[in-house]
């Protein structure tokens, strides 16, 4: 094998210790498959430079977030899907999303932790949900949002249980991001303490 591609593994290799994450969870997060990552690692297929730049970007970004305890799209994705009830599914969500707002605010590529697609939750409307406050914390932020986070609108309206409004009044008081989105939340339950 040659020399460059040696050196390709080699960072690719790099990246995945780096990001913390399992080799499936990687890929994912690249927006690949695991036997395609594999085969990358192991220098049967070659990747584009584009790829490797972004494997090694997003994994850096990935063991800072993991260093300072900061929230990254897959672990909200991860912490919403393990939640023990849907009241601490919507605190990790809204945690997540925090999280994303502060490293957006540094200026310094630390929002590539964000660049890393999550694994689904597993129920289609926070799927869908925490793809869309990404997309619109990155253009609040003036930044371009990540792929994986421009998502199709749900084909029936989510309209989660609201213990003091009425559906008429969920719907009313949904941003419009959301509503297009076909997903109806008052702003204020958006909103943390």
């Amino acid at each position: 094998m040659d020399k460059d591609s040696q050196a390709v593994i080699g960072l690719l290799n790099h990246a995945l210790a780096e990001s913390g994450l399992s080799q499936a969870a990687f890929a994912t997060a690249l927006r690949t498959s695991a036997p395609r990552l594999s085969t990358y690692r192991s220098g049967k297929t070659k990747p584009t430079a584009q790829f490797v730049m972004r494997a090694g970007r997003i994994a850096h970004a990935l063991g800072r977030a993991r260093e300072y305890r900061i929230m990254t799209a897959p672990a909200t994705a991860t912490a919403i899907r393990e939640a023990s009830d849907e009241d601490w599914a919507w605190r990790m969500l809204l945690q997540g999303r925090d999280h994303l707002r502060l490293l957006l605010g540094r200026h310094d590529g630390s929002e590539a932790a964000w660049e890393a697609a999550p694994g689904p939750i597993g129920q289609a409307g926070f799927d869908t949900l925490l793809a869309v406050l990404t997309a619109h914390e990155f253009e609040a932020a003036g930044e371009d949002p990540p792929e994986w986070s421009k998502v199709e609108a749900l084909p029936d309206p989510w309209i989660p249980e609201h213990p003091f409004l009425e559906r008429d009044e969920i719907i009313e008081q949904t941003p419009d991001y959301l509503a297009r989105a076909n997903i109806f939340v008052p702003a204020r339950d958006l909103v943390t303490a």
